[in-house]
């Protein structure tokens, strides 16, 4: 099972087209722009957890890109905000897999989903206004309450 799991996730690497990493037909960020480290994972592994760098981090430097459009590099540095570094990078590690390869494609997964949250700019808010009905009802409702709060007052003898 992870053998094949493996083996596919090998042929989706080395058979991308030019090496780029496509979100979108408008947004393709090639490779050469991620730079990745490996490092020890914690978790399971057995005898090999403390020999082999299967954790992978990938960098990125979104606001430099020059494959990432301007209003959707906008979008993304106000959603992120919080995940960008003091430099401008991101880092992004996974460590789900005991393959350094299913990792670094993990990697590029979960960027990829963040990508596609900011490429679509958000509906614009067309402001609405009460329709006569509801200002009729929650008229109404008002003046009920208040008659029901009126009666419950003393009668005052004056």
């Amino acid at each position: 099972m992870a053998d094949s799991k493996l083996k596919t996730a090998e042929a989706d690497l080395d058979e991308s087209p030019d090496d780029v990493l496509a979100v979108t037909p408008r947004i393709q960020i090639p490779h050469d722009e991620f730079a990745f480290q490996f490092a020890r994972s914690s978790g399971p592994g057995g005898q090999n957890v403390n020999k082999v760098n299967s954790k992978a981090m990938l960098r990125w430097r979104p606001l430099e890109s020059p494959s990432l459009p301007d209003d959707v590099r906008q979008r993304f540095a106000v959603r992120f905000a919080s995940k960008l570094l003091a430099d401008g990078s991101i880092l992004i590690s996974c460590e789900k897999s005991r393959s350094q390869l299913l990792n670094r494609i993990g990697c590029l997964e979960q960027l990829a989903g963040w990508l596609k949250e900011v490429a679509v700019p958000p509906k614009k808010r067309r402001p609405t206004k009460p329709t006569k009905g509801s200002k009729t009802r929650r008229l109404n409702d008002k003046r009920r309450h208040s008659d029901t709060k009126r009666m419950r007052g003393s009668l005052g003898d004056d």
